[in-house]
């Protein structure tokens, strides 16, 4: 008897002491920033003091950062092998409910300058993996072909492939990408003197203008191509994989593998993926100006960069800071259309 309360004693003595498992933070909205220029205005104007460590993100930047209105960010890390293995850990980390969560994936990006131009703001429909095709040599193309890309699988340029990887397309919820524009279709776009400079070379009205928010789709790729002919090819690319949907107009590098491993946590119920928006705004033009080299358009200091990164925040904080003010209204989600 003597024994079995000593026991029962040790039992109830560990059970006081064991630590209480913390409820996971369920954010309303999460950011999504690639690199740390894209997570600075974030966390330097939205109070995002509460640090919670999650086992597997990037060593760069190992915390998701929130605050108490519920708005988080996490930082992957650039490409596509970081992007993918941020996203897969923040998925499946316990101290996280994402299940109502709205992911804003806000960077920059490449522009087609016939799509925009320097400090644009772009919400995606489409993401396309612009890297998964099978390519051989320019010059040796066939004739009448405009690149050496050509589907994995098919045996011409023009001839649609059939969905070997899986993470070809994500055709996002257009329902929320619109809801998303309306919000910041009038905020004002960050401008230099410089961007109004640079842009000044190219003859297309897009490139000429002054930035906008819009709506258009998204190329994903690790390689930085640059010049008419990729542009024109992965524009292609694009219009085929969506039987002619998509309107290409930014390129960047981690979207399709983060929406990977957002669509891996779908499949266990932990994210919503009518609840993933994607913005993008433009940093450089994916082409150079007439008259100009390809690998000096690829280095030219444009004017851009800056720009691009005040209005991804500016433009992102439109849709997050409504999603906040009015959870009610949000919290049932956007049903797609």
């Amino acid at each position: 008897m003597r024994l079995l309360s000593s026991l029962a004693a040790a039992a109830l003595v560990g059970a006081i002491s064991a630590p209480v498992a913390a409820e996971p933070v369920a954010p309303k909205v999460l950011v999504v920033s690639m690199f740390k220029h894209e997570a600075s205005n974030w966390l330097k104007n939205e109070g995002l003091e509460q640090k919670i460590a999650i086992d597997g993100l990037s060593a760069d930047f190992p915390d998701v950062s929130c605050n108490d209105k519920g708005l988080c960010l996490v930082t992957t890390s650039m490409g596509y092998a970081n992007a993918a293995s941020s996203m897969t850990a923040l998925v499946l980390s316990d101290k996280l409910d994402l299940s109502k969560t709205y992911i804003l994936i806000a960077g920059i990006a490449g522009v087609d300058p016939d799509n925009g131009t320097l400090g644009s703001a772009f919400w995606a429909r489409y993401a396309v993996d612009g890297g998964l095709q099978w390519r051989i040599d320019d010059r040796k193309a066939p004739e009448g072909w405009t690149s050496g890309q050509f589907g994995m699988f098919s045996k011409a340029q023009g001839e649609k492939p059939g969905s070997h990887y899986g993470t070809e397309v994500y055709h996002l919820n257009e329902a929320l990408a619109r809801r998303a524009y309306e919000l910041s279709e009038d905020v004002t776009l960050a401008d230099s003197d410089e961007a109004k400079e640079y842009r000044a070379h190219y003859p297309q009205g897009a490139a000429k203008a002054a930035p906008t928010v819009g709506i258009c789709d998204t190329v994903s790729t690790d390689q930085w191509w640059h010049g008419v002919a990729l542009s024109k090819a992965m524009n292609d690319w694009a219009k085929l994989m969506t039987d002619g949907a998509a309107d290409y107009c930014t390129t960047q590098q981690e979207d399709n593998a983060t929406l990977t491993a957002l669509a891996r946590g779908a499949a266990l119920g932990r994210i919503d993926m009518d609840r993933v928006a994607i913005l993008r705004t433009a940093s450089n033009f994916d082409q150079p100006y007439p008259g100009q080299a390809p690998q000096d358009s690829l280095n030219a200091s444009s004017g851009g960069f800056g720009p691009s990164l005040t209005n991804a925040y500016r433009v992102g904080k439109a849709f997050s800071d409504a999603v906040l003010a009015d959870w009610s209204a949000w919290e049932g989600g956007i049903a797609a259309k």
